[in-house]
């Protein structure tokens, strides 16, 4: 299985996505999601899972790697571009912006993608594709750790795209 995206030449994400992005909530997080496509992915896949984070996070957080995006429930091969905000045919999970470190805010603004923004230096974002045999449990606004329990015992796959985005 792999996975691709035409919001990454180069190995770096295009501004869009992130915080040189023009599309943003009222909190002023980028909330263009990032394109992909899913290649060659194991017979018998009935749905996808996402996860999009920011490992090189940990030491501006101060230990945890951050969430920008998490849904499950996909049923298609392609999500095209800021599908977080006009599609409804898949469930998606909370990011890392409820936080202290992401200035706490409501839930309900934090469950669709949450862009890149990184605050220091250029960080590495990876993007990781599950495939299930069946469909997740979960309601909109789960959190990461009920995504990978849910998940257990059902992945059939699982890729990774990684692309950089600098400060």
């Amino acid at each position: 299985m792999r996975v691709v995206s035409s919001g990454i030449q180069n190995g770096k994400i295009l501004d869009k996505y992130g915080k040189r992005g023009t599309q943003k909530n009222k909190a002023g997080i980028p909330t263009c999601s990032l394109p992909f496509v899913v290649l060659d992915a194991p017979q018998g896949t009935i749905s996808f899972a996402i996860v999009l984070e920011d490992k090189d996070a940990v030491p501006v957080t101060k230990g945890f790697s951050w969430i920008h995006w998490t849904a499950c429930n996909i049923t298609k091969t392609e999500v095209k571009e800021n599908a977080s905000q006009t599609d409804r045919d898949f469930v998606q999970g909370l990011n890392s912006w409820p936080s202290i470190q992401g200035g706490s805010l409501p839930e309900r603004e934090c469950c669709r993608y949450g862009g890149m923004g990184a605050p220091d230096c250029p960080h590495r974002y990876e993007l990781h594709v599950f495939a299930l045999d069946c469909m997740l449990e979960l309601e909109e606004g789960f959190w990461l750790n009920a995504l990978y329990h849910e998940m257990e015992g059902h992945i059939l796959g699982r890729a990774t795209l990684k692309g950089v985005y600098d400060d």
